[in-house]
């Protein structure tokens, strides 16, 4: 199997042979001595030289000049990507954090326990069956044993005692 080069293929190879070492030290100097980036804004320029290799024949000029302009500007656009799009976070060691809204549902929840705790038994009673669990005034009736005004009066006095408990907390509405 032979191997057939086109014009553009030996264009390829000599500016490659001639010009990717001093680019390479040259691009070195713009990325900080990463290398990896460096060769890969080389291997960039050599790519946009390829596909504009009739025109740099055609121009007959010096090629390193132009290779030079070429890497230059692809390390300032890279440059500016980074700098217009936020840094990305590995998002890994976030989730282990607890989220602001958590720690204020527990503070909230601490606070909201001990002012019940400041109820009477039959007045926590009442508001657990109705606001709590959900349940209507005759089904809470029906569990505590009391008849629903009972309920109604309990809940109502509860009500105004845990307004009065938050508040002293330094809970407000």
């Amino acid at each position: 199997m032979t191997e057939r080069t086109t014009p553009d293929d030996a264009l390829m190879r000599a500016l490659y042979a001639e010009h990717a070492g001093p680019l390479l030290a040259f691009v070195l100097r713009l990325v900080a001595g990463d290398r990896h980036r460096a060769e890969d804004v080389v291997q960039e320029t050599l790519l946009r030289a390829w596909r504009n290799a009739d025109q740099l024949q055609r121009s007959g000029g010096a090629v390193r000049p132009w290779l030079v302009t070429v890497a230059r500007r692809i390390v300032i656009d890279g440059h500016r990507r980074r700098r217009a799009r936020p840094r990305e976070v590995d998002a890994a060691p976030l989730h282990a954090m607890p989220a602001a809204d958590d720690i204020d549902r527990a503070l909230r929840q601490m606070t909201l326990s001990d002012a019940l705790n400041d109820l009477t038994d039959a007045h926590r009673a009442a508001l657990v069956e109705t606001y709590f669990k959900g349940r209507t005034v005759s089904e809470a009736a029906e569990v505590l044993g009391v008849p629903p005004g009972t309920v109604r009066s309990r809940v109502f006095y509860a009500l105004r005692s845990l307004k009065l408990s938050l508040e002293e907390r330094g809970v407000t509405a």
